[in-house]
């Protein structure tokens, strides 16, 4: 059944009055899409909607929602907020502008100095972000004075003044090999490099070590001069950029670090939230990031022995691990905390099928950032705009979806994704019919497509991407599948874990953007994407504008293609014949997980019984090979029931007691690692029990996950025509 409009006839007159710099037409239209029975229709619509998304609008966005500084909850931040609530509502959304109360550090103070064991002074920072002004164009965003100083969002306040010691990406195992070479951090400042894990997490770990204190720098080897050239002339990382970041303990709960599972609003009654600090995601140690030109004498000064080589990064000296009192680093941080003011934007487009129009259809991207973020995160607030103009403009032509369409922009996702939290926490009953979240954050630092999902939604993603074309020529789909073959893979980490997939490689979800509580805890079935390219100055002042046009996207035509994917996928969503989830590689995902864990646990000489979840696995496989003929044979016509089956099948996936640990996480097949914070841990209750040498734990998490598949299989087993 099609309910979008009386007719479509206003489709091809739509499009042939449209320009854009690249066409849609280049490419040849699909004529069979997953999730439709007859997809003529659906063609012609999505032609009209690709020929309305404008890469020179999407680049006056860009600039007007980049001018100032607007870290969440400041003044500059509700202007970005009114500025998108107007252009939703200009393109016929329904629209309001949502506030929540959460708890967030201001900085008031930010020293931190080094000294070696004879008393010299050694550095005295933070140094001001700033290049050159005479080369290369020098930066002309880099003075203003609403910039904050670099701080860590969480980070508790402390003046405390130790030895310090070097401990590489700050990771489980690096916090491990330090204990094995008699290295302790007991009291110590630790010192470590971002990557291998979540800032946060680095923190967490050397929080339990009983570190007193924690500095975390951007090493060249990662981001910085090694790479290629630092910005102004190029793309990377110069000396005294410092890479900001909230160091929330996100591994055990995302948002507003005093509302647990309930959402913050204004009103809410005070003796509800959780005010002990050891009640909450939150470090009690003082932790904040440094420059590569701070760290460099701290690092130089060291002595003790010899880091691991592994460990080495690019400054140009031999980096030691001290702890022997041949440098001091003094920290007096002072964090304003308090109850702040954010703002999420959410706009609506009513269902029209009487049967589905109570399903909806989420997409989002956050608004905020640490300094100016053009590429973290408005590069996918100026695509998701332009997916908007284009929604509007069907909208104007009488199109109206079959199921409700929610597009929201998300506040202060840099402090703990706390505005696509709040609003989840708020919403729990109507997102137990939500039938996707579609997310983009970083949208575009270059021209190289990639894509992490849920199993079920990979052939939709891959579907969407052989409509867009790219502007390097063929569709976004012939030019990721080129990527990958090239480079071996090597742009996407999260794409290299075991799969039984063998199409073009998306990732699966970890965490670190909105859609956490979308997925991981509310259980709906989630896709994130973005165009990926050399990108040293993440979460730095020099992520503006002018680094944006010299470096990303010039021509803004990846922001006129990353509005296409986007739109595409809502209105694919919206408007298909059924739900086009894939059950069958969904299973066949599942199966090459379990067949891992229980060789890892073999490896490790643990005693554990894998019966019960191998036999829920070949259950859940066979339902979705019956839910895929089911799929297969289906004929025009509504199939609402079919879609409240498909959807209760992911939902069915979430546990209620949640991960040990961290019951907030409830999904049994993919969560955020405890230990690693951005990458995912397929079955996590058995992968981290196995970690943790845990059987009895293992053995539990094993029967639970047999359950929860189970449950999952039973309802796609009933599933009929």
């Amino acid at each position: 059944m099609i309910a979008r409009t009386p007719g479509h006839s206003f489709v091809l007159s739509l499009a042939a009055l449209l320009v854009a710099p690249f066409a849609a037409a280049q490419t040849p239209a699909p004529t069979h899409i997953f999730g439709y029975t007859d997809f003529s229709a659906q063609s012609k619509l999505d032609s009209a909607f690709m020929a309305v998304p404008d890469a020179a609008l999407a680049g006056q966005h860009l600039k007007i929602l980049t001018a100032e500084p607007h870290w969440a909850s400041s003044p500059e931040d509700k202007k970005t907020a009114d500025y998108v609530a107007q252009k939703f509502r200009e393109a016929g959304l329904q629209t309001e502008i949502v506030p929540y109360s959460v708890y967030l550090n201001k900085p008031v103070k930010i020293e931190i100095e080094a000294f070696n064991a004879a008393g010299k002074k050694l550095m005295s920072g933070p140094t001001p972000e700033h290049v050159d002004p005479t080369a290369y164009g020098g930066d002309p965003f880099q003075n203003d004075p609403r910039i904050l100083p670099a701080f860590n969002g969480s980070s508790a306040s402390g003046d405390v003044t130790a030895d310090v010691v070097y401990a590489n990406f700050g990771t489980l195992d690096d916090f491990k090999k330090l204990a094995q070479l008699g290295i302790s951090v007991k009291g110590k400042i630790v010192i470590v490099r971002y990557g291998g894990n979540f800032r946060g997490v680095k923190v967490m770990i050397a929080q339990q070590y009983g570190a007193a204190g924690v500095l975390i720098y951007s090493d060249p080897a990662d981001d910085g001069y090694a790479k290629g050239d630092m910005y102004p002339r190029g793309p990377y990382r110069p000396e005294t950029a410092v890479q900001r970041g909230s160091v929330q303990f996100l591994p055990i709960y995302s948002g507003d670090p005093t509302t647990p599972g309930i959402a913050s609003t204004p009103d809410l009654d005070p003796a509800k939230r959780t005010m002990d600090p050891a009640k909450m995601n939150q470090p009690s140690i003082p932790a904040n990031p440094l420059s590569y030109k701070d760290a460099s004498p701290i690092l130089q000064a060291l002595d003790g022995p010899d880091s691991p080589r592994e460990w080495q990064g690019a400054l140009p000296f031999t980096y030691h691990l001290g702890g022997t009192g041949a440098v001091k680093v003094h920290m007096h941080l002072e964090q304003d905390y308090k109850l702040r003011t954010i703002w999420d934007v959410v706009g609506m487009i009513d269902g029209t099928d009487p049967a589905e129009k109570d399903n909806w259809v989420v997409a989002g991207n956050h608004r905020d950032a640490w300094v100016y973020g053009a590429v973290d995160p408005n590069s996918g607030t100026a695509a998701m705009l332009e997916t908007v103009h284009g929604l509007g403009a069907l909208l104007k032509q009488g199109w109206k979806p079959k199921r409700r369409i929610v597009i929201c922009s998300w506040d202060a996702e840099e402090e703990g994704l706390m505005g696509s939290t709040e609003w989840v926490e708020a919403h729990m009953d109507q997102l137990s019919h939500a039938v996707a979240y579609f997310n983009t954050d970083v949208g575009v630092s270059g021209p190289n497509f990639g894509a992490s999902a849920v199993p079920s939604l990979k052939v939709f993603v891959r579907d969407i991407t052989q409509e867009v074309p790219s502007p390097r020529g063929g569709t976004v789909y012939d030019q990721w599948k080129k990527d990958q073959q090239e480079n071996a893979g090597r742009r996407n980490a999260a794409a290299r874990e075991r799969s039984a997939d063998t199409d073009v490689r998306i990732g699966t979800l970890g965490s670190g953007s909105d859609f956490t509580p979308f997925f991981q805890h509310a259980g709906v079935p989630s896709t994130d994407f973005g165009s990926d390219g050399p990108y040293g100055v993440y979460h730095s002042v020099f992520d503006n504008y002018n680094w944006f046009i010299k470096n990303a996207d010039p021509t803004f035509v990846y922001e006129q293609q990353q509005a296409r994917v986007f739109g595409l996928e809502i209105l694919h969503m919206a408007d298909a014949d059924f739900l086009p989830y894939d059950y069958k590689l969904y299973s066949t995902e599942v199966a090459s997980y379990l067949d891992a864990a229980e060789k890892r646990a073999t490896d490790a000489h643990m005693n554990l019984d894998f019966s019960a979840a191998n036999a829920a696995s070949k259950r859940f496989a066979a339902a979705g090979a019956h839910v895929a003929s089911v799929q297969a044979s289906l004929t025009p016509g509504s199939h609402a029931a079919l879609d409240a089956a498909l959807r209760k099948a992911e939902n069915a996936l979430l546990t209620e007691a949640g991960l040990p640990h961290r019951p907030w996480y409830r999904h049994v097949i993919y969560d955020p690692g405890e230990f690693t914070g951005y990458s995912a841990v397929v079955i996590p209750g058995v992968n981290e029990g196995i970690d943790a040498a845990d059987t009895a734990r293992t053995q539990a998490q094993i029967a639970i996950l047999a359950d929860a598949l189970n449950r999952s299989a039973v309802i796609l087993e009933a599933v009929t025509k």
